[in-house]
């Protein structure tokens, strides 16, 4: 049975202008080397220049690898709750976006799903690493996991920390590790999260 393997990675730590860091950069650098051991057939990223600066520092580990720019993988909020479905403690972070906008999100986080959690169409395995933000692997991870909506929010991913989904021909999507960052030395670990949160 054919399997479409999804290595799917935050980009590497970014300042407030959205440019990658010297952590972020050695961050992208080890994720590169990690993924160089694997039969990768495609990079895919969002169009944010930390994402695409992340992509661009992996492909250099994979230099016979194409490279490919996704709107779909770009940041968004995929889904706001109706205000009568919203937990009070949500409301504060969702203040302010209009329908139009909420509608936007939701458009863009279908074509996200359509685009990548599916099984491949060809006869082979297919290995693809997506290079995205925060809030997209959140809503591709609660949607392998065949979760309401609403769980998207709080799932939190550290900066190219590597999260695995398989999707296969007739089958539940399979997650095979989520948030793992073996490849990072401590002091490059948990960039992303508060600090008050880190372990």
């Amino acid at each position: 049975m054919v399997v479409r393997h999804l290595y799917i990675a935050r980009h590497g730590a970014a300042d407030a202008f959205g440019e990658l860091t010297s952590t972020g950069r050695q961050q992208a650098e080890l994720l590169g080397a990690r993924l160089a051991t694997l039969p990768i057939d495609a990079v895919w990223h969002s169009p944010l220049p930390r994402a695409a600066d992340t992509a661009l520092t992996i492909a250099q580990h994979l230099p016979s690898v194409p490279l490919h720019e996704s709107a779909e993988l770009i940041d968004h909020v995929p889904w706001v709750p109706p205000i009568d479905e919203m937990p009070s403690t949500m409301r504060g972070f969702f203040d302010g976006f209009d329908a139009d906008e909420a509608a936007d999100g939701h458009r863009i986080a279908t074509a996200l799903v359509e685009k990548f959690a599916a099984a491949p169409t060809t006869d082979d395995d297919t290995y693809e690493v997506l290079i995205t933000h925060d809030y997209p692997i959140a809503w591709l991870l609660r949607h392998a996991l065949d979760a309401p909506p609403i769980r998207w929010f709080g799932i939190s991913s550290a900066n190219t920390a590597l999260t695995v989904l398989e999707f296969r021909p007739g089958h539940a999507a399979t997650l095979v590790m989520f948030n793992d960052m073996s490849h990072l030395p401590v002091e490059l670990t948990w960039t992303g999260f508060p600090p008050s949160i880190r372990p």
